[in-house]
């Protein structure tokens, strides 16, 4: 299994509270627990090293509705291997890393209320508005080495305020003060320009895909990352 997708899966399941990761020939299974999320096959290779007759044998194993299947490689490529009741997320995501070594503190953005603490190994970051609303937020799962950054968002109403670059420089901080010295993140196209700014790259397309079941129980696009 690639390392870094391990790392990615082993820092996620910290991060979510998801059951351990249980090895397959293909990759790992994970438990998740969630109506719309009850688990999620996670395939080990990444790019061109993904086969497609391993993913088509684990979408063709899947019958029960709320499975994900996540694949380290483009959506174009991916897709057509999933049979019938697959929805398959049409923006390609990203495997990004970045080092974590030397990792500054931010400064606090004006007039915005900020909270971190760490609970269970998972650091959190909320900014808070000036009138108490969300503005943004963050959490970071480190597993020795390596930690996940996941669950970034920024409301649209305080984007482009440099609350992101803020929360994931607090996160980073985080991290390395807990001993990891790279970053892993699965990241959006929405996301990419600024992960990229603060020196993250791309080390793979992400296909993230749901199997629905019948038509009529939704396109099952709910709390995956």
């Amino acid at each position: 299994m690639d390392a870094l997708v391990r790392a990615w899966v082993d820092g996620w399941v910290v991060s979510r509270g998801a059951a351990p990761p249980v090895a397959t020939p293909w990759g790992v299974t994970v438990d998740v627990g969630q109506p719309r999320h009850v688990s999620r096959h996670v395939v080990g290779a990444t790019g061109h090293a993904v086969e497609e007759s391993a993913v088509r044998a684990v979408a063709g194993a899947v019958t029960g509705a709320g499975v994900w299947l996540k694949v380290f490689d483009e959506p174009s490529r991916v897709a057509p291997w999933l049979g019938a009741g697959w929805w398959v997320d049409p923006e390609p995501g990203h495997l990004m890393s970045a080092p974590l070594t030397g990792s500054a503190v931010p400064p606090a953005p004006a007039g915005y209320r900020v909270r971190v603490w760490t609970r269970s190994g998972v650091t959190r970051v909320l900014v808070a508005a000036p009138d108490g609303s969300w503005a943004a937020r963050g959490q970071i799962a480190p597993t020795g080495g390596t930690a996940v950054a996941d669950m970034i968002e920024t409301a649209p109403a305080h984007r482009r305020r440099g609350l992101g670059r803020f929360v994931m420089g607090t996160l980073a901080h985080a991290a390395a003060a807990r001993g990891a010295v790279t970053g892993v993140l699965a990241g959006t196209p929405e996301g990419r320009a600024l992960y990229e700014s603060l020196g993250w790259t791309v080390e793979a397309g992400l296909t993230s895909a749901a199997y629905r079941g019948t038509a009529d129980e939704g396109t099952g696009a709910d709390g995956s990352g």
